[in-house]
């Protein structure tokens, strides 16, 4: 959950949302703790390194947590699409003369090249990526402040909306889950924890509610500043530090930015490629391509082209339409971790408490009502879309289970299950805990968001 992740949306959502951006954050940081909550008690159930997939897969059984996978799937396809995209755009804005296509594109070359080498620098240089961006973040609060020229009556204008603009807040806020994407990815560390059961609720909760209030923060000042966005909604940030910081901030923000849409990338493409090795490799995709390493570099070429050929989408996709995408099926996953709680906690449980019905019953089922809620608060074609990604995953479940008469394959999209097979045990060595070609000491953690959240 990058800080800079505040911006990806920030020109599009404060658009649609009519100058009302703070209110629709506060709105999707509410739903993300219900979210998060449900997070938290499944990993107090299941101390062991999970996501949405396995919570729904403890709870439901094989079939739904397949589909759940499946659905998780989707977000992490379209994550380094968006990276290469957003890259694009603010690379354009900087350098007019050179198109967005050209730009995101050669990001795109760049990253595959990379993974299928398997360049280890990248987890080297995240701390001092991280250290810039916090410093550059510091630098617009304090510079915000100075600039803002709203008077004392008008200071919390965009936290309250007007008559029938609700509509508007709620899409808004679907947008924004966006940058939430990443505090799940705390549960696939429970193994490693010392007393997973109190530490990783409490980091998955000071994780969501910290970043959350860090983006509140920030869309509340740049309102201040800039009220109404600006020219260009898809280089918002850009503009938005202009104004406070002059060419100079501009112009770092552009370069720093880059620089954790090249990471995100990086991360990203490696990890969804780990997965689609991982299924081809278990049986649920075609062995070749899919789960075959390359004989030299030991890195899985097939699914890093695949996953690449994806992203070239980023040449003809809009910002917001990309985005809406990867919301599909992140919601829908939390929507079942959601289900999950209430399943596993009151449905096989003997003596249910007033606590356990609140903790265990309320909450969860308002989680699930919100989520669904954004959920449904999405575009048409993005419905469509994700709905023809849903219908082709039950089909592919349907031939591996020869019509439900087996139990379907594990997708080992955890961080501790790496092998099975000898030929596996050579491909988890090489591909580590979650990148391709980086080995398990040097490799990043699962990370779907780097800029985006």
């Amino acid at each position: 959950m990058s800080p800079v992740a505040v911006f990806t949306t920030y020109g599009i959502v404060d658009e649609q949302t009519r100058g009302h951006l703070p209110a629709a954050y506060v709105l999707a940081l509410a739903v993300m703790m219900l979210t998060a909550h449900s997070y938290g008690r499944m990993v107090r159930a299941f101390p062991e390194a999970g996501s949405a997939y396995k919570y729904a897969q403890r709870a439901f059984g094989g079939h739904v947590g397949f589909l759940t996978g499946w659905a998780l799937m989707l977000d992490y396809l379209f994550l380094p699409m968006i990276s290469f995209l957003l890259a694009g755009i603010y690379l354009h804005a900087q350098f007019p003369a050179i198109p967005q296509q050209v730009w995101s594109i050669g990001l795109l070359l760049v990253v595959l090249v990379f993974n299928i080498l398997g360049v280890k620098f990248l987890s080297r240089v995240t701390a001092v990526i991280m250290g810039a961006t916090a410093v550059l973040l510091f630098l617009f609060i304090l510079l915000a402040g100075t600039k803002t020229h709203a008077s004392p009556g008008q200071m919390f204008d965009s936290f309250v909306p007007g008559a029938g603009q609700w509509t508007l807040l709620t899409g808004g806020a679907a947008i924004l889950a966006l940058g939430f994407l990443g505090f799940d990815a705390v549960s696939t560390l429970a193994e490693e924890a010392h007393n997973p059961r109190r530490t990783v609720p409490l980091g998955i909760l000071l994780t969501t509610v910290i970043g959350g209030l860090l983006f509140v923060l920030v869309a509340w000042l740049g309102e201040l500043v800039r009220p109404g966005g600006g020219a260009d909604p898809d280089a918002a940030g850009t503009e938005l530090m202009r104004s406070v910081g002059g060419a100079a901030l501009g112009t770092a923000f552009t370069f720093i930015y880059v620089l954790n849409c090249f990471g995100s990338a990086m991360v990203s493409q490696a990890s969804v490629a780990r997965i689609i090795f991982s299924m081809g490799r278990d049986g649920v995709l075609p062995r070749r391509p899919f789960g075959k390493l390359h004989r030299r570099f030991r890195t899985p070429v097939g699914p890093l082209v695949v996953v690449s050929t994806v992203a070239v989408l980023s040449a003809v996709l809009s910002l917001d339409n990309a985005v809406v995408m990867v919301n599909f099926g992140a919601l829908a996953a939390f929507s079942m971790v959601n289900l999950s709680v209430i399943k596993h906690y009151l449905y096989r449980r003997g003596r249910i408490t007033l606590l356990s019905w609140l903790l265990d019953g309320l909450l969860p089922a308002l989680g699930f009502l919100t989520t669904v809620w954004l959920w449904t608060s999405l575009t048409g074609v993005t419905f469509k879309v994700g709905l023809i990604w849903m219908a082709a995953g039950l089909v592919l479940l349907t031939v591996i289970t020869r019509c439900f008469t087996r139990k379907p394959p594990e997708l080992r999209m955890d961080e501790s299950e790496t092998d099975r097979k000898p030929d596996a045990e050579a491909g988890a060595r090489t591909l580590g805990s979650t990148g391709a070609g980086l080995p398990a000491e040097d490799a990043p953690r699962v990370d779907r968001t780097g800029p985006l959240a």
